[in-house]
């Protein structure tokens, strides 16, 4: 589409300058305009303190979230909308009648970027912002923008003047590489849009979108919606698990680490009830995918959906998630019967493995074997103490260093967000990330990275800076304790923090392909790298410091943890893999032959191998379908591309700055600027093959035994 949507979850995150293109000249001209301010706090006390409230600002200017004096109240998005639309006709008319050239993709880009600067906001406000008001406003921005949006990629007049240029062979030769992969992506989205179809095809085609849109935003709602049931319905002894209303239980989730088995039955069966709404909801979502894949020319949705992925197209995911299948069933098996055994030590009554099982029993197991409890590690793992082990990191790899600063009154939706500059040793500024990392009523569950403005080259020559949110649930600080993370919420911190590198690093001339305006399969391999460096104890060793003591976190500690990761990974993988399959499926061959919940007991059986239980509905949960779907199998073959950088270029040693360069130069550069399997050979010096995802993937559950020997000592 003209305006590129941002990564969910996702929900989904240049360097070295060339000749004629967004190099130091550029950064240079930018830095010039703006001095970076040498009175920042360290990074780490940054976080480990409350916000301090802003000193003497009675009667300072109220700026607007993000810096735009439009929103410092809800309306402003109406105002916004509404000027983004004005800049969108004048750019339409400009495109339309300029002479084929660099110029027209230049055009495009700038109209694409005033519809995103628009869409991508309001899409993160929908969501994160506190008050309903901004909420709802917010939405309707984003519903007019993304309407706009369907009826520009099938505008016959716009099309014909990137055609024109696309097909004069000499126009093209003299493009360079950049530009000709942006005009053809542009292309692309005309394409996919129906551009070709005749006028009432393609009304429909925009129709068809719009209904889209609508059921998606639909379906993410009802996704996450509580179940409720009659309070005498449920065994009195466990009622206390849940929260009640009246004469009513209310059931918000699985309730999966709970130890209590007859909890988490009763959570899997009434959060996974059917519901009729949402069931209908999302057949007419898959329907109307298929109906808009077929209208513009593909047999199904997922080869519509995998044109310029690494994948490529949904046979090759099919074979991949087949032959990684095919790998795993032996451990699988062997994961299975360890959890049967734990379950039959803990409750002789119960010794079938169901599917509510698995993350309470491997938790167990892990906890057994590795004394891996959370609150031994999380003293050691302060705020802080994380986003400086983050700082010396990208220091030593990257030369960027990350600082704090103080947002202006109105800037930020919450007065915990903080906002983080980041500053590279030689080139200056490149951008911007707010951390809206804590806890509150209404916040989403899911950690997100957000794309809230891109990086481009502007008109005048400066470069606009990209602004990116990275949003957490972590605890507030207590009086007597900064914010403390479990490891996995270290992790997720760095996961997080890999996308809004690709961001800050993926600096190109257009904001079309900046960052992770990328192909989905290749977009989770910064954030999955870095959970790499984030169990990597070389790299913890560098942060890892007790809150009260100094005291840095043992090595035997941090193998352990690493270790314990791999107790029972293969059925997770393998529960990954029936996702992925699943989401195939679903975007497949249509009409489906039987029912989403029929198709989903049949793979569910056949892939992960427990029982499907009767009466329950998980793909109704699957939010993943809206943003990923598709591509669900984007996470597994990120993955195994991140695995393989990791051994091949980080393994040897974590902080090898000509590794870190190369990385930037070979994969964070280029954003969606260059094919992602030409990114994965330059960087790993060959192409990989299905094959070799698998057995990089399986090779990674592996236990090492140096942690043996060193726990046996």
């Amino acid at each position: 589409m003209l305006c590129a949507r941002r990564l969910g979850g996702l929900g989904a995150r240049a360097a070295a300058p060339r000749p004629g293109r967004a190099g130091r000249g550029v950064l240079g001209a930018g830095i010039r305009a703006r001095r970076v301010s040498t009175t920042w706090s360290p990074v780490g006390a940054a976080f480990n303190v409350k916000p301090q409230g802003r000193r003497l600002d009675l009667f300072s200017e109220r700026r607007g979230l993000f810096g735009v004096p439009e929103l410092s109240a809800p309306e402003g998005f109406h105002i916004a909308q509404e000027k983004a639309l004005r800049k969108t006709e004048l750019l339409v008319e400009r495109a339309c009648s300029t002479p084929p050239g660099p110029q027209t993709v230049f055009i495009f880009d700038e109209l694409s970027d005033s519809l995103c600067k628009v869409a991508d906001l309001a899409d993160f406000v929908k969501i994160a912002h506190p008050e309903p008001a901004f909420r709802e406003a917010a939405e309707e921005a984003c519903r007019s923008i993304g309407t706009m949006v369907e009826k520009l990629n099938t505008n016959v007049e716009l099309y014909q003047s990137l055609q024109k240029l696309l097909a004069d062979k000499k126009l093209v030769d003299s493009l360079d590489p950049e530009t000709r992969r942006v005009a053809e992506l542009f292309m692309f989205d005309f394409e996919i849009s129906g551009i070709h179809l005749d006028k009432e095809k393609r009304k429909r085609a925009v129709d068809l979108n719009v209904q889209i849109l609508d059921l998606s935003s639909t379906f993410l709602m009802g996704a996450n919606f509580p179940n409720k049931i009659v309070k005498n319905l449920l065994p009195e002894h466990i009622r206390h698990n849940f929260i009640s209303d009246g004469d009513h239980i209310i059931i918000d989730g699985l309730h999966a680490e709970t130890p209590d088995d007859l909890v988490r039955e009763a959570a899997y069966k009434i959060f996974l009830y059917p519901n009729a709404g949402q069931l209908k909801c999302l057949e007419e979502l898959l329907s109307n995918r298929d109906l808009l894949a077929k209208l513009v020319g593909y047999s199904t949705f997922s080869h519509r959906a995998l044109q310029g992925t690494i994948a490529k197209n949904p046979e090759t995911v099919m074979q991949f998630l087949e032959k990684l299948s095919d790998k795993l069933s032996e451990r699988t098996r062997k994961d299975f019967a360890m959890i049967q055994g734990m379950k039959m030590k803990l409750n002789p009554q119960k010794f079938e493995v169901m599917p509510w099982d698995p993350p309470y029993y491997s938790g167990v197991i892990r906890a057994e074997r590795y004394n891996i409890e959370p609150s031994l590690y999380s003293p050691f793992f302060s705020l802080g103490a994380c986003m400086e082990g983050l700082n010396i990191l990208f220091n030593k790899l990257l030369g960027i260093s990350l600082y704090a600063e103080q947002p202006a009154k109105g800037e930020v939706w919450c007065e915990d967000v903080r906002k983080l500059a980041v500053v590279h040793e030689s080139e200056g500024l490149l951008g911007y990330i707010y951390c809206d990392f804590f806890q509150r009523a209404d916040k989403p569950h899911q950690d997100c990275h957000f794309t809230i403005r891109g990086g481009r080259l502007k008109e005048d020559g400066d470069y606009q800076l990209p602004v990116v949110v990275l949003m957490l649930n972590l605890p507030h600080s207590s009086r007597g304790s900064p914010t403390l993370l479990t490891p996995g919420m270290m992790e997720n911190l760095f996961h997080e923090m890999g996308h809004a590198m690709h961001s800050m690093l993926g600096r190109t001339r257009y904001q079309h392909i900046t960052g992770t305006r990328c192909p989905t399969d290749f977009a989770e391999v910064p954030s999955i790298l870095m959970e790499f460096f984030a169990n990597d104890y070389r790299v913890v060793n560098q942060f890892a410091r007790h809150y009260q003591t100094g005291q840095p976190l043992p090595k035997n500690m941090v193998s352990r943890l690493c270790e314990s990761k791999k107790v029972c990974a293969a059925a997770d993988m393998q529960l990954q893999v029936f996702y992925a399959t699943l989401d195939q499926i679903y975007h497949g061959q249509h009409p489906l032959r039987r029912s989403t919940t029929d198709i989903l007991k049949e793979t569910q059986e056949k892939v992960y191998g427990l029982p499907y239980v009767p009466n329950t509905a998980w793909q109704l949960r699957f939010s993943h379908l809206v943003g990923y779907g598709a591509k669900y199998y984007s996470y597994l073959m990120s993955r195994a591309v991140a695995s393989m950088v990791w051994k091949e270029c980080f393994l040897q040693d974590p902080f090898n700055r000509a590794a870190g360069e190369r990385y930037r130069r070979e994969m964070l550069a280029h954003g969606g600027g260059k094919e992602p399997m030409l990114m994965v050979e330059g960087m790993l010096q060959k192409c990989p093959s299905v094959d070799d995802f698998v057995s990089a993937l399986v090779s990674d559950l592996d236990l090492d035994f140096e942690t043996f020997l060193m726990d046996s000592e």
